[in-house]
């Protein structure tokens, strides 16, 4: 909880400079933002090389595994689009995007500003990856504190969708706590290396 609040306190912090015109010109320039997106998605992949169970983990891989986070994708963009339509919040691609960022709130929002800067304009392109950041956010706040809910309403396999990439990390200790037993770790890990993928991949497919 502590990163999401830093994340959110950064978005207030940013937004009440840029309101303020208290920042200097350099870092409002374009290629900033193109320079993170890159570092962030460097990270995505040193973070899934460097897993010290990497090996186990494929050793312990089954292919229905890979049903998990493909119903997670499809169950998130359904919902995600039906309301996004519902509320007339804007063309469907935009709520997509915003959908696909699956609990990665810092990738998500830069790529969703990134791209849709030039198209939109900087401040609509702003506007729209502060609601990624933060309905993100809400997601993995109601993933680990809702773990043992899913869990006992939908088994072990709805609490790891319902966190989304988290299930790997910060969601982790809560989902195996409420879980019934060890044999969910290996689906967790999975699930959420394979959704931290697909972020970039989604997240961009509907911003064009």
């Amino acid at each position: 909880m502590r990163d999401n609040l830093l994340m959110l306190a950064c978005l207030c912090g940013g937004v009440a400079l840029g309101a303020a015109d208290a920042v200097p010109a350099v870092l409002l320039r374009p290629e900033l933002s193109v320079a993170a997106l890159g570092l962030l998605v460097f990270q995505v992949g040193l973070g899934l090389g460097s897993r010290g169970d990497l090996r186990g983990l494929l050793r312990a891989f089954r292919w229905p595994m890979l049903l998990l986070p493909a119903f997670t994708v499809a169950s998130t963009l359904l919902a995600a689009g039906a309301v996004w339509l519902l509320l007339g919040a804007g063309p469907l691609r935009d709520g997509l995007a915003v959908a696909s960022g699956m609990g990665y709130y810092s990738l998500s929002s830069v790529i969703i500003v990134h791209e849709n800067a030039a198209a939109c304009g900087a401040a609509a392109a702003a506007r729209l990856g502060a609601v990624a950041l933060l309905a993100n956010v809400v997601r993995e706040l109601v993933a680990l504190f809702g773990c043992a809910f899913f869990t006992r309403r939908g088994g072990s396999g709805a609490a790891i969708a319902v966190a989304g990439v988290t299930s790997m990390d910060v969601c982790l200790p809560a989902i195996m706590r409420a879980a019934p037993g060890p044999a969910f770790l290996p689906v967790a890990l999975v699930h959420g290396i394979l959704l931290e993928a697909a972020v970039p991949v989604l997240v961009t497919a509907f911003c064009h």
